[in-house]
């Protein structure tokens, strides 16, 4: 019997109970439409995550001190970073391209009759190259020039919110009763890594919140990047052994913590990775349960056309022929919700994509994937009950009531 027979025959039977098949068809447009969608999430969020750790910084390396647990207490260890290790790694380090320290102090920011409560950065000139930043208006102070200096640099939220009306360049900003003249107004550069606003920022010369706002000289990161992609590891190593080596450290545990950009997004990307597996295999579910409907479905359909498989049998219908016609029925179940189930889960993901405002990016290789496993679906569900149906005996088929 030639294919086109057999698509004749399987769309006439199909058609024979409407309500049936799309409640057939309808288990596997859920399935399909729901796969994609968690498939997209996925997709989307992962790549939202390179997208902002690279708005880090490119090749961004963090040094802290390090933390341990005692007693069930998180501590901080003994060690601490001050400016002679930015003078030590500026000098030695070969696999750095800029460096910078980072002492924050917070409080609330204060303009003429405008206030914001938002956190002051002492940082070096380098912290902008490291994590991106531009300056849109005015200038940058210089780390010689202005050593505690009381002049600072804002981003696009904090002019918003106390110079709404007017240019910031000039003015004064009272912050814990400390006046910074404005010098600068950096680049709008929107949300971070963590939904965190990144022009809701103050920067000032880290020696004027070391010496005038914190009295302390203990410096709380180390802000740096490698001198290019693949030697980030390098880059740690070295560092590590610089700041070991000004301390003569010799006990087995590191003194600092030092986290690259590639370790950031590859624990934040295996997370997103997990939890999009998870998503999947709940979808998958669903899909396959609408394959067990298809050989329920299958298995009534042979019930009551037994006669008829008889009929076609006495006048001259092999088992191969009925094998087919019955697996010709259930795949095209299959492809008929995956089809509509693609297109389904390619509408609800730009939905959520316009309405939420996620990030969503529907693969063609999930697309393809889940065509597929419709096909393979149709075959497996409907190859026993299509087996079933050939293997009747024509006598007794044609007696059944």
């Amino acid at each position: 019997m030639s294919p086109v027979s057999l698509v004749k025959m399987a769309l006439k039977a199909l058609l024979r109970n409407r309500m049936r098949t799309i409640l057939s068809v309808l288990g596997i447009v859920i399935g399909v439409a729901a796969v994609i969608t968690m498939v997209a999430i996925g997709e989307g969020s992962r790549q939202s995550i390179k997208d902002q750790m690279t708005n880090m910084g490119t090749n961004a390396i963090i040094v802290m001190p390090n933390r341990d647990r005692r007693g069930g207490v998180q501590t901080e260890s003994a060690v601490s970073l001050e400016e002679a290790d930015i003078v030590a790694l500026r000098s030695e380090a070969q696999y750095i391209d800029a460096i910078s320290p980072m002492i924050t102090a917070n409080g609330q920011a204060i303009a003429g009759n405008n206030n914001t409560p938002t956190q002051l950065s002492g940082i070096s000139s380098d912290y902008l190259k490291i994590r991106n930043y531009e300056i849109e208006d005015g200038v940058m102070f210089d780390d010689d020039a202005d050593r505690m200096a009381k002049v600072c640099v804002i981003g696009k939220t904090v002019a918003q919110n106390l110079f709404p009306d007017s240019d910031p360049i000039g003015k004064t900003i009272r912050y814990k009763s400390i006046p910074l003249k404005v010098i600068g107004v950096l680049k709008a550069k929107g949300s971070g890594d963590f939904g965190q606003d990144q022009d809701d920022v103050i920067f000032t010369p880290y020696q004027t919140v070391m010496k005038r706002f914190n009295a302390t000289t203990d410096i709380r990161q180390i802000f740096a990047n490698s001198i290019g992609e693949g030697y980030a590891e390098q880059a740690r190593e070295e560092i590590m052994s610089i700041l070991k080596d000004r301390r003569q450290w010799s006990r087995p545990t590191d003194p600092f913590r030092i986290s690259t950009q590639e370790e950031m997004i590859a624990t934040m990307t295996t997370t997103s990775d997990l939890l999009s597996l998870v998503l999947t295999v709940i979808a998958g579910i669903s899909l396959l349960v609408g394959g067990i409907g298809i050989m329920n479905i299958m298995y009534v359909s042979v019930t009551e056309r037994t006669k008829e498989i008889g009929l076609r049998m006495a006048i001259g219908a092999r088992g191969r022929d009925i094998l087919l016609q019955f697996l010709f029925e259930s795949v095209m179940i299959s492809l008929l919700g995956g089809l509509i189930g693609i297109a389904l889960g390619i509408g609800a993901s730009q939905a959520v994509k316009a309405i939420l405002n996620w990030p969503m990016i529907v693969s063609v290789t999930s697309v393809i994937v889940s065509f597929g496993v419709c096909f393979v679906t149709g075959v497996f569900f409907g190859w026993y009950p299509a087996r079933k149906a050939s293997r009747l005996d024509p006598i007794e088929a044609l007696r059944f009531e």
